[in-house]
């Protein structure tokens, strides 16, 4: 999701939950993505379901944007929309998931999928980020740009 402010381009990021991520910051954070079936639905479904997952929140009805894919460093092949938006990120109630911990504890814990959200400038976002997802964001301003006739 992504809106104009008066600081120009804002993206809405997420920090994944659990123990791993608590004390990291910087190329962490992530678009709002999941996994889904290519067979069973197509990507912008995907997208819009797991944007609601993720959130709590279902993403406005689009125009989505198609930002195209990215792999990541563990070869997770991602493929990313952006539609113009607004969020109150104090309103965000993820999902969770368990897993064991601490580590051979014998102990499950749970844990949101996604402990904070933010909307970030584009500057910013860049610095915060999975380095892969960088990509994304020059995709984004670059359809903006044209959109918009700069």
């Amino acid at each position: 999701m992504f809106r104009t402010s008066t600081d120009g381009i804002e993206v809405l990021l997420v920090h994944p939950g659990g123990p791993f991520w608590k004390n990291k910051s910087d190329g962490v954070w992530s678009i709002p993505k999941g996994e889904f079936d290519a067979g069973a639905e197509q990507p912008v479904d995907a997208a819009t379901r797991e944007f609601g997952e993720e959130l709590g929140h279902p993403p406005p009805s689009g125009p989505f944007l198609d930002l195209g894919d990215v792999t990541q460093k563990a070869g997770k092949r991602v493929h990313a929309f952006a539609v113009r938006g607004d969020l109150d990120p104090s309103a965000v109630v993820s999902n969770t998931f368990t897993m064991e911990w601490p580590p051979k504890s014998g102990r499950v814990a749970e844990f949101p999928e996604v402990d904070r959200v933010e909307w970030f400038t584009i500057e910013t976002a860049r610095t915060v980020i999975n380095g892969a997802q960088a990509t994304l964001l020059d995709r984004l301003v670059a359809v903006l740009d044209r959109e918009s006739g700069a």
